[in-house]
């Protein structure tokens, strides 16, 4: 059977032979590529502060990608941790401070063994909770590491990989995002193109997006831009590595789009920040992100077809990556406005899976409840949803078929944390939802009822 790809224009079989890989993929890439900045670019030193990364040695390799399929959710910090008494880990530690006394006995207090122990103890302690003891084993290590083998050496990036964990859990988010900026720097002067690469790119852009999320800095606008870049740069390592065709080009692509969720919704203050007082780079990078912005909706749109171009090509059902690609087509219009256009574009998906057995389950999936944009895993809009019972506030509201929250009011009776309700309530109003369709038509929905529990 022939069909006509409502996403791409792009004629192909459904049914009997997967297609080739659709052409569009470079072009449609080429607007949210320009003016790129490079892995060895000086310039992201001075603006990028890089992800947490996990606590084992990152070394260089050619072998194929594995990258992570989506960021971290935003950080929220948590009580310091309670030490763990585990007797196993006590007797352990005991021994790796044995042998660091040992070691500097016999070569003194600068030798090359021990960084090698100093991470043994404080990847030791991590597991016992012991977070700020963790930290000093850690930052030694790194000293030492920088005395021996030079001020990049490669060896100190597990050490600083671990004290950023530790830091991060014990809510030491400032002094966590200055080791993050270390750290891309000396990865910068340390990895090659590979999967190594490809693979600190993609968690550093996860790090800024979690800053951003927590608001580190007083102009989050910076944030966003860094997220974007480090995704583009993934991006273009993985097509270097493996081709514009790859399924490994999905995970960056899937950044790239949330970088773009967040930036077409965050208002920056624009005119306050390009002031005569103002300093020449927030200026120039407040006019870089207003051009962001301005080009956002286009760029939105060219991402979401080049994951569908991948996608159609991956799967075995050429209907369902169309499918998904048309929903998340109009969700994108949707969130911008364009509530005409992306009713259409929620029709034709409809459309799409008629006289499929399993239509209306995939129908009841997408459309047959209101849902909260974006609908993108990695984008936390609101407070999750929990249970009635688990909840200490209960909200009840409607949503129009244009997919406006409509009726909203509190029906718990606890009068606790208003402040927070009223927060979450003003969010509530805000957000733009995919309206519930029937029969293929957007309608409104009445008396939603959400139970929140704020203390999450």
């Amino acid at each position: 059977m022939i069909g006509h790809c409502t996403v791409t224009g792009v004629v192909h079989r459904m049914d009997m032979r997967k297609p080739a890989l659709c052409k569009c993929l470079v072009s449609s890439l080429f607007p949210v590529l320009l003016g790129s900045p490079t892995w060895a670019d000086d310039s992201l030193d001075s603006k990028i502060a890089v992800s947490e990364m996990p606590a084992q040695p990152i070394v260089q390799s050619d072998a194929p990608i594995a990258v992570p399929e989506a960021p971290a959710q935003p950080i929220v910090q948590a009580d310091t941790p309670i030490a763990i008494q585990d007797p196993v880990n006590e007797r352990r530690t005991q021994r790796i401070l044995d042998a660091l006394s040992r070691i500097e006995s016999n070569e003194g207090a600068y030798a090359g063994a021990l960084p090698e122990q100093l991470l043994t103890l404080g990847l030791t302690l991590q597991q016992q909770n012991r977070h700020l003891e963790a930290i000093a084993a850690f930052n030694r290590g790194v000293h030492l590491a920088r005395i021996n083998d030079g001020l990049y050496s490669a060896a100190q990036i597990p050490m600083i990989q671990g004290e950023i964990i530790s830091q991060l859990a014990t809510g030491q988010f400032a002094e966590a995002d200055l080791r993050q900026k270390y750290l891309f720097q000396v990865q910068q002067r340390n990895l090659s193109l590979g999967e190594s690469r490809v693979q600190a790119l993609m968690q550093q852009a996860h790090w800024q997006h979690n800053a951003f999320e927590i608001g580190l800095d007083e102009q989050r606008i910076g944030r966003l831009l860094s997220m974007w870049d480090l995704y583009r740069l993934a991006l273009l390592d993985v097509m270097e590595l493996e081709g514009d065709g790859s399924e490994k080009l999905i995970p960056p692509l899937y950044g790239l789009l949330r970088a773009q969720y967040l930036i077409s919704s965050y208002a920056a203050s624009g005119s306050a920040g390009k002031n005569s007082n103002s300093s020449f780079d927030n200026r120039v990078m407040l006019n870089r992100f207003d051009a962001y912005r301005g080009n956002s909706y286009a760029k939105g749109q060219a991402l979401i077809r080049s994951i569908y171009d991948i996608e159609r090509v991956q799967s075995v059902d050429q209907i369902l990556p169309a499918v998904k690609t048309l929903v998340m087509l109009g969700d994108w219009m949707q969130w911008h406005g364009q509530r005409d256009k992306a009713s259409e574009i929620y029709g034709n998906a409809i459309a799409e899976l008629d006289g499929r057995d399993d239509a209306q389950l995939l129908i009841d999936g997408w459309f047959g409840q209101p849902v909260p944009l974006p609908d993108l895993e990695g984008l936390r809009v609101l407070y999750p949803a929990v249970a009635a019972t688990e909840g200490e506030i209960l909200l009840e509201f409607g949503v129009s078929a244009r997919g406006n929250v409509t009726d909203l009011v509190r029906v718990d009776e606890n009068e606790d944390n208003e402040v927070s309700v009223r927060r979450l309530m003003r969010k509530l109003r805000n957000i733009k939802f995919r309206p519930r369709f029937e029969n293929g038509e957007p309608v409104s929905t009445d008396k939603i009822v959400k139970a929140y529990d704020l203390l999450q």
